[in-house]
């Protein structure tokens, strides 16, 4: 971080570094543009990790995690302004990607504009909603804030602040899509989107000209949530974002408070943790599977699917009472030891799985037109994936290593050999494959600690009240659709001032537009699928 500090300082001589937990470069709002610039293109800084607004009652800023694909070094900035009642920042989609959505989220709870952002309208919320619900200040009575019961209209056009020459912000008006578009709302009915997602797709006959995504159709509120709840109280969320990676999300969690406290997880709790991550993964994976071959009109791939990934289920049940919402890790380990058949249905499961994954690939992965439709369609490229911070299976399927469990390890990923798969094709077809192939690593790294699970403890005593030390704090994990991560700023009280939890889903929706532009609306489901996003994952 020093020398990193120190280069930024040599072209923006007013930046500071705040020690707080994060190392935090602090760029004042002006040098913003010629600092992102210069760690895209100097310091190899590539990819944006998190881009989280925040409140910190005299300014409202935005704290940014890059990371440089090149060294696998890290930067932390911080920007502010102390203008709450017009606040503008700089954008900086236009150095990565996938800030695009990611500054409109903020716009959408902060109220910050980005100057420069080519789309600010809300992302979540309705346009017509009044105020900006994660600050402080934020009044949600009824009075203040009434519940609209008109329908949304949508604007076929939108507002980008642009800086003139004489140094003024002036308002400009964009098209979306203009009179001449034929625009067609695909979803949000949940089997053409995998979910309440709705695209509005401008077409030329069957071809796609433009998407634009409209999220948040069930948005909950969940981080405005967390800060009124203790940290326990809040690990619950976790399994309700991404449903399909709730032990992964909430290990997130837990580690990021554990960290920040200083709790030394038990061996035996971190072995767990780990299998159960790993039969999270298969389950989320055989899921993919299922539903992607019945979108394709694959239904009898899609029951084999199911019918395995229910052996994973019970194996949750037995263990944890729940088969989706485990609300199984805790602060300190997890919440009971194992059940008595855990290991041996494990290793049971792992006897049989491989052959029905050669089932799958008999049944389907061969089939001409499952491979007319995936083959070729869809294809992302891995400067592509960087770009729009496409982590996960879709990114590695690019040609983008970037498993967390090999970058940054946690649990016991450091104690079992397995391998990071990387196809290059970048296509439906290879983020198809990819899930299958991981599969097979999932058992392999079971296979190598389920007989080796320690005895003791499964879980640390921790104290009735707990208060993370004031500061920042920020972990991530592998889940099942890429990297997760939990962001927490700490005011040393027993409750979080900020708590974000990074969605992949939403850099993943943030691609669509890109991936699917001249392909054929039908392509879009079989692109959708592969791309395996999980809405209130986004919605949160």
């Amino acid at each position: 971080m020093s020398s990193i500090y120190e280069k930024i300082k040599a072209i923006a001589p007013d930046v500071t570094i705040e020690e707080n937990g994060l190392s935090m470069i602090v760029v004042p709002s002006k040098e913003m543009p010629l600092v992102a610039t210069y760690l895209s293109e100097k310091e190899s800084f590539d990819s944006l990790v998190a881009l989280i607004g925040n409140d910190w009652g005299e300014s409202l800023g935005v704290v940014y995690i890059i990371d440089s694909t090149k060294t696998n070094e890290r930067v932390v900035l911080k920007t502010s302004t102390t203008d709450k009642e017009t606040p503008t920042l700089y954008s900086v989609a236009n150095v990565w990607q996938s800030a695009d959505l990611n500054e409109r989220e903020v716009y959408d709870f902060f109220g910050i504009r980005f100057i420069g952002h080519p789309d600010m309208r809300r992302i979540f919320l309705r346009e017509d909603w009044k105020g900006y619900p994660l600050r402080k200040d934020y009044d949600a009575s009824p009075e203040a804030n009434p519940v609209p019961v008109t329908n949304e209209y949508n604007a076929d056009t939108t507002i980008s602040l642009q800086e003139q020459e004489d140094g003024t912000i002036k308002e400009e008006e964009r098209v979306i899509f203009s009179p001449e578009d034929y625009v067609v709302n695909i979803g949000p009915q949940h089997p053409a989107t995998h979910g309440v997602m709705r695209f509005r797709t401008a077409i030329e006959g069957e071809t796609i000209k433009k998407i634009d995504p409209v999220c948040g159709y069930i948005h909950r509120g969940i981080e405005k949530l967390a800060e009124g709840l203790t940290y326990p109280q809040t690990l619950h969320f976790t399994d309700r974002l991404d449903y399909l990676s709730a032990h992964q999300n909430r290990h997130a969690l837990c580690m990021c408070i554990e960290e920040a406290m200083g709790i030394e997880v038990p061996e035996r709790a971190k072995y767990i943790r780990t299998i159960m991550d790993e039969l999270s993964r298969i389950g989320s994976h055989l899921l993919l599977y299922s539903t992607l071959c019945m979108d394709l009109g694959s239904i009898t791939a899609f029951i084999y699917g199911f019918r395995d990934r229910d052996k994973v289920l019970d194996i949750f049940d037995d263990t944890c009472g729940g088969r989706l919402i485990m609300n199984y890790n805790k602060i300190g380990g997890v919440m009971a030891d194992i059940h008595p058949d855990f290991v041996t249905k494990v290793k049971n499961f792992i006897k049989y799985m491989p052959k029905g994954l050669e089932e799958y690939h008999e049944l389907f992965s061969g089939n001409v037109i499952a491979k007319n439709r995936m083959v070729g369609v869809g294809v992302l490229s891995k400067e592509d994936a960087i770009k729009y911070g496409i982590f996960g299976p879709t990114g590695r399927a690019s040609g983008w290593a970037n498993d967390v469990r090999k970058l940054e390890p946690y649990g016991v990923y450091d104690k079992v050999d397995f391998e990071q798969v990387v196809l290059t094709e970048g296509d439906t077809y290879a983020r198809y494959m990819i899930r299958l192939k991981e599969i097979e690593q999932s058992l392999h790294i079971i296979e190598q600690l389920i007989d080796n699970i320690p005895e003791g403890d499964y879980a640390a005593k921790t104290k009735p009240i707990i208060k993370l030390p004031e500061g920042n704090y920020f972990k991530r994990v592998e889940g099942a659709r890429g990297a997760f991560g939990v962001y927490i700023e700490s005011k040393g009280d027993k409750t979080p001032y900020r708590m974000k939890f990074v969605s992949q889903g939403l850099n993943l929706i943030g691609a669509v537009d890109h991936i699917t532009r001249d392909t054929k609306i039908a392509d879009l489901i079989a692109i959708g699928g592969s791309l395996d996003y999980v809405i209130p994952d986004i919605d949160r």
